[in-house]
């Protein structure tokens, strides 16, 4: 299946770049460009897409609230959110995973890793470069982040192989790697992902990542 992507960032250039990066690459095609967030928003309704790749800060509607508003909404909740940002650092890396983006990864990244960072998202994975990672950890390390305390109680919902899971998706485990540690099936455990995202209240992995270190489920620098 060919990945339609949708291009948000005001820089006229490098969306043009983007957009040959994309269009050559088998398998992928673009599917519109936007120059701002209402504009990512306004084309994503009228023509679909697979992913979203955003930049943060843009003029007007910037890319946090654009986010937000495409994974808010049902008829698109097959579209997934990819920021793309000149800016890794922790409060922009959080405030994009509470808004429901999918992955996060900086402008400097090499070409084939951007590529690779759409093929996940589109997957239905979460993708988070390594800076953005350290940034979001650090976040957890040096602030409360009490934005999901009704869903951090709802953690008691879960059962203990739900929670199970819970860890070692928060230690970065993908579900490959799940799999191969617990000995169950992929399939068994995208199961318990999906049942504890339901009972949490929650749309996105990441965001259930979050809620694991903000309830002290996993802390920064556990190692499994």
């Amino acid at each position: 299946m060919t990945i339609r992507v949708l291009l948000a960032d005001d820089q006229a250039l490098l969306r043009s770049m983007l957009r040959r990066l994309v269009d050559n690459t088998p398998g992928m095609d673009v599917a519109g460009e936007a120059a701002d967030g209402a504009e990512a928003i306004e084309l994503v309704r009228e023509r679909g897409a697979d992913v979203v790749l955003m930049d943060i800060r843009m003029p007007g509607t910037d890319g946090i609230e654009a986010t937000r508003a495409i994974t808010a909404d049902p008829a698109l909740a097959d579209v997934k959110v990819l920021i793309l940002t000149t800016f890794e650092i922790d409060e922009y890396v959080a405030e994009a995973v509470r808004a429901g983006a999918r992955g996060f990864i900086g402008k400097g990244a090499d070409p084939e890793d951007l590529l690779a960072a759409i093929e996940t998202v589109a997957a239905g994975e979460p993708m988070l470069s390594a800076t953005a990672t350290a940034a979001l950890m650090a976040r957890f390390q040096t602030h409360a982040l009490p934005h999901w305390a009704k869903e951090t109680e709802r953690l008691a919902e879960l059962t203990p192989r739900e929670r199970e899971v819970l860890v070692l998706v928060a230690s970065g485990l993908t579900n490959d790697g799940i799999s191969q540690r617990l000995q169950l099936s992929r399939h068994t455990v995208k199961t318990h992902v999906n049942r504890a995202m339901t009972k949490v209240g929650v749309s996105e992995r990441a965001q259930l990542v979050t809620i694991a270190y903000e309830s002290g489920l996993v802390k920064p620098g556990d190692m499994l």
